[in-house]
């Protein structure tokens, strides 16, 4: 008797060890497809697909640009921040106060307890002059963007896609803190 069921062979070229085979994996800042051997070890997979909005930060402290020295570190250190934003009269980012350099320097004398935040502060470079470009975190901005932009940056602010308005400033320890609370296992 014939059997209709007839025994097959896959040529070995066309299949793949198990330890040979790679997922591949899209680089969302490059865009380039990479090979990976391991799900966890894709560009941002301990993030899951998050974005900045689920961070869930805290609304942005932001200071006047006409606010004195004292009274910003005094709401500094009441909020438990270590940068504030400084803004224009229209709400607009001016540039940020690292508050722990702003109170060395006053306790060293070389600020006036009464001198205005935007006469101290870092500014933004806002000038197309530089070449740099200015990279926009909104409460889309995936958080591996997020996780590269600060790997440069000490903070960011999150603000709307015009950069009208500051929503919140995020940091590497937002990221750590999201990533502890969530789990870094994708399956």
């Amino acid at each position: 008797m014939t059997s209709i069921f007839q025994p097959f062979a896959i040529p070995e070229a066309t299949t793949p060890k198990r330890s040979e085979a790679k997922l591949l994996a899209l680089d969302p800042l490059t865009g380039e497809i990479t090979p990976s051997s391991s799900p966890n070890t894709r560009p941002g997979a301990k993030y899951r697909g998050a974005s900045v909005e689920d961070l869930q930060l805290p609304p942005a402290f932001a200071l006047s640009k006409t606010q004195n020295v004292m009274s910003a570190i005094e709401l500094a250190y009441d909020r438990d921040f270590s940068y504030l934003p400084i803004l224009d009269k229209n709400r607009r980012p001016l540039g940020y106060i690292d508050v722990t350099a702003l109170k060395q320097a006053w306790e060293a004398g070389e600020i006036d307890a009464d001198d205005q935040v935007h006469n101290v502060a870092t500014k933004f470079d806002r000038s197309s002059a530089t070449g740099r470009a200015y990279t926009v975190i909104t409460p889309n901005t995936p958080l591996e963007i997020l996780e590269e932009f600060l790997r440069k940056n000490v903070f960011a602010l999150v603000t709307d896609h015009e950069r009208k308005f500051v929503l919140g400033v995020a940091t590497m320890q937002d990221l750590e803190n999201f990533v502890t609370r969530r789990g870094s296992n994708i399956f």
